[in-house]
């Protein structure tokens, strides 16, 4: 196979044991002056009228000027909604770039839940989809902040948002409350493993995927594990499962439809489906768009010399083992056959990879490198690394690029031999739009 060297979720989070699902205890984060965020009793101050004033008063404070605001303000209110209020507005600040200004300036946060949320692109295309689908309710199990709840409110799906952690549950519930959607959106605080979904025409399930130690790779290690969230997925007429992007393929079940989702290139997620007429299909979609290409079962692609173009596919597509299927668009093939770059002698519109005209094939060797930069007057470098070991920023400080152009130079493998590409972006091919 030639995927691959390139180089979350709800609040729910794991527990020590997650066959047992237990509560685990909440980390505590601090701001300079040493209270605590994460505190359901601060933040239910902050739902009240003073509370909000606050809100309102501390929205745009830099970090650097958080200790002397807090010092100020604690002059005239308590000092644990002080606290309380300037850490909501960093998380505020940090969440606008998942949630847009607009909602992320009236919405709550917790640090994990500002973390762990999923994009509002990624969830209102999946609402989206649920709703040409003909779902017209939907329980989501391990809700989180309400990122996916909000989404399917506003594509007009009832929904029953549910959630162990008791803070988590609040924000959720004040969240649907803060955007207008709480007729819409029911949040239950409870464990998903004991809730009764029959009543409900889809279920979602997004369990945690991080423990202690960082990001959680085995997926019976979620928290609930996904056998579990299988088992709940076989009790609806349609289910979704939201899984970590790098999730192996063998570990997808049969009857299920895998999709990868990227957003600006940038993989988000992948997403099981279940009751979509389509089981074992593979699919990569690309937003904003969206643009989804559907998996045929291709071989791998003939590896050939490197021609004129060089094709990088989106992350999604790697992903989602479609090389072959871009490879085939652009009647290409590959560099190395473990390596997922595709080459071509024509240059084609295709929104599944960026392409780049290639001036340079060099064997792996930096004083040449150097020397052909400084021919070139190259002083803006782009370093992109596939089948290499050098990092990027090791290799701009030995090559030390000088002058007016720019370039991009590719540290891959081509038929197994270390090499160096150089070239050009190719003129626009048809990218996300």
């Amino acid at each position: 196979m030639y995927y691959y060297s390139h180089g979350a979720g709800s609040s729910q989070a794991p527990a020590a044991d997650p066959a047992r699902h237990r509560r685990p205890q909440r980390s505590i984060r601090r701001l300079a002056h040493n209270d605590q965020v994460n505190d359901l009793l601060p933040f239910r101050t902050l739902l009240t009228p003073e509370g909000r004033a606050l809100l309102d008063e501390v929205r745009d404070t830099r970090p650097d000027d958080e200790l002397a605001v807090a010092t100020r303000l604690r002059r005239t209110h308590p000092a644990g909604l002080v606290s309380a209020a300037l850490g909501q507005a960093r998380l505020r600040q940090r969440a606008a770039a998942k949630f847009g200004a607009a909602d992320a300036g009236r919405m709550f946060f917790t640090p994990d839940g500002v973390e762990q949320s999923t994009r509002t692109s990624v969830a209102a295309y999946r609402a989206a989809r649920l709703r040409e689908a003909g779902v017209r309710s939907v329980a989501d199990l391990c809700c989180g902040v309400g990122g996916d709840a909000i989404a399917f409110a506003r594509a007009g799906i009832r929904v029953l948002a549910v959630d162990r952690d008791p803070l988590t549950a609040e924000v959720a519930r004040a969240n649907a409350a803060a955007l207008g959607l709480d007729e819409l959106i029911e949040v239950r605080e409870a464990d998903v493993t004991g809730v009764d979904t029959s009543g409900w025409d889809a279920v979602f399930v997004d369990p945690a995927r991080r423990g202690s130690r960082g990001r959680l790779f085995d997926p019976e290690a979620y928290s609930p594990p996904l056998s579990w969230a299988v088992g709940a997925a076989a009790t609806a007429r349609t289910a979704v499962l939201k899984v970590a992007p790098g999730i192996p393929h063998e570990a997808v079940p049969e009857r299920a439809e895998a999709e990868w989702i990227s957003d600006g290139g940038e993989v988000k997620e992948a997403v099981l489906w279940f009751g979509t007429g389509a089981p074992g299909a593979v699919r990569a979609t690309l937003l904003p768009g969206p643009r989804t290409l559907l998996g045929r079962g291709l071989p791998n692609p003939e590896v050939r010399p490197v021609g004129r173009y060089l094709y990088e596919p989106d992350g999604a597509v790697i992903r989602a083992h479609l090389v072959a299927e871009v490879a085939a668009e652009l009647d290409g093939g590959l560099i190395d056959p473990t390596i997922a770059y595709v080459t071509a002698d024509g240059l084609r519109a295709t929104p599944y990879a960026t392409s780049y005209e290639i001036t340079d094939q060099l064997h792996f060797n930096i004083k040449k490198l150097k020397a052909l930069l400084r021919e070139r007057e190259v002083g803006t470098l782009t370093v992109k690394k596939r089948g290499s070991a050098v990092e990027p920023e090791e290799l701009r400080r030995k090559v030390r690029p000088q002058g007016p152009n720019a370039a991009t130079v590719f540290l891959t493998r081509v038929a197994g031999t270390p090499t160096m590409l150089l070239g050009t972006p190719a003129p626009a091919t048809g990218g996300p739009t």
